[in-house]
């Protein structure tokens, strides 16, 4: 055996063992226990807001209103503590739309609220008339108007959630042990608080979240920098933390679509579709070691190294799986089997010609070389038409198939051309299966 091709053999095994180490469920590679399933196949939610543009301040750019919705929604969901969330942004001749994926979300009703809500904070005091009585509604219930102090700058502003700083958190009362949210001001909310709450001790403020009062706790003191907002539920007060610590949504959302995926339907589309890979490549190995004998056995040996590569790839990166993914995959494979069948024929041409073993298994190669790269050149034009259009048009299965199939098709070249000869190589190496009956060429 040649050096060279016994250097390449022992990285290919070295690669495999490494490979086959990182799919191995439980190795927590780079944080990573399992591989990364889509909504289809773990169950969530799936949602698609319209992001009205019209509300915007004229002095920003659509771009930067939509880059900047994405990543507040981002902050969301993330401190929500939702698994793996997909958040992507989709511009088309309809308008703008950022898409959510939620997978494993159980309340779904909350998270869409967490989603959607600008989380406008603002504080108001009770509207006196000159005796300094409050003023009624014609409900009979007081009316609130928002609070204002003098700025630093010496202008009139109003106290609102622009000021607070990105460090809101839940706490426990210490009396009463109920769950508030805690907040700090900047330098100049820290002055409009001060003012406000000075003119008010021993009065309501009210603090109002999307014009709707959620709170109206007594001034006791004045207060400064920090304060807090009573009146919520555990849940409430979560939810409220992170709204205000990942700032107000710059437009108003609407939500256009929502799909509700069963856990059961994933698991099962799960099991269906392991099932059908595995039916498959039996018989792709089956027919691959009846027709093409030894060459066939090597074949499926590399094909064995490939499914391993691209699965460690698909975790390491990490790919989300979904149906279309799976199908991605399963077509690759098939692509590197359809290689695999032209060095074959090759091969067998070649050994009926009268070649040597060695001489045949080079040439195969070497005239199968053209056609291989040809076909997967094809494929990979075919994956980034289909990605730009997913992309285009919204459509992120589609975006999951091409993506498998291009990384798929990628590794299958390597393994074809690579993995394969370098198994045939060795094999010629070792004196091993020297007869032409060995690679199903019949005995003239």
């Amino acid at each position: 055996m040649k050096k060279g091709n016994a250097r390449l053999l022992i990285f290919i095994l070295i690669l495999f063992g490494f490979t086959l180490w990182v799919i191995l469920p439980g190795n927590g590679i780079f944080g990573r226990d399992e591989f990364k399933l889509g909504l289809d196949l773990k169950g969530g939610s799936h949602l698609v807001y319209s992001i009205d543009l019209t509300k915007k301040d004229p002095a920003q750019k659509d771009a930067d209103v939509i880059e900047g919705v994405k990543n507040k929604i981002e902050r969301r969901v993330n401190a929500y503590g939702v698994t793996e969330p997909i958040v992507q942004t989709i511009r088309n001749e309809r308008g703008s739309f950022v898409l959510v994926q939620l997978p494993g979300v159980k309340d779904i009703d909350e998270a869409i609220k967490l989603i959607g809500q600008t989380a406008e904070l603002d504080f108001r005091e009770i509207k006196l008339d000159q005796t300094g009585k409050p003023i009624l509604d014609e409900n009979g219930k007081e009316q609130w108007v928002k609070a204002t102090a003098t700025g630093s700058d010496g202008q009139e502003r109003e106290l609102a959630g622009k000021y607070l700083k990105p460090n809101a958190s839940v706490v426990l009362a210490p009396q009463t042990n109920e769950p508030e949210v805690a907040f700090e001001w900047n330098a100049e909310g820290a002055v409009l608080f001060e003012q406000i709450t000075k003119r008010n001790l021993q009065k309501p403020l009210g603090i109002f979240l999307d014009d709707q009062l959620i709170s109206a706790p007594t001034v006791q003191a004045v207060i400064k920098e920090r304060g807090v907002i009573t009146g919520l539920n555990i849940n409430e007060a979560r939810t409220l933390a992170i709204q205000l610590n990942s700032g107000s949504l710059d437009v108003p959302l609407e939500i256009v679509e929502r799909r509700d995926v069963g856990a059961t339907l994933g698991e099962d589309s799960l099991r269906k579709s392991l099932m059908a890979g595995i039916i498959g490549s039996a018989m792709v190995v089956l027919f691959m070691i009846a027709y093409y004998r030894f060459s066939g056995f090597m074949a499926c040996l590399a094909l064995v190294v490939y499914v391993v590569l691209t699965l460690a790839i698909f975790k390491l990166i990490p790919v989300v799986l979904t149906l279309p993914g799976i199908a991605g995959f399963l077509v690759s494979v098939g692509m590197g089997v359809d290689g695999n069948v032209l060095v074959s024929e090759r091969l067998k041409e070649e050994l009926r010609r009268g070649r040597t073993l060695g001489a045949a298994v080079e040439e195969g190669f070497r005239q199968s070389w053209s056609a291989i790269f040809d076909a997967n050149i094809t494929v990979f034009i075919a994956c980034v038409v289909l990605y730009w259009l997913g992309n285009t048009f919204g459509n992120f299965l589609v975006i999951g198939f091409a993506t498998t199939l291009f990384i798929g098709t990628a590794l299958s070249m390597f393994t074809q051309v690579v993995v394969t000869r370098t198994f045939l190589r060795t094999v010629v190496g070792l004196g091993m299966a020297r007869s032409p009956g060995a690679y199903g060429v019949a005995k003239q």
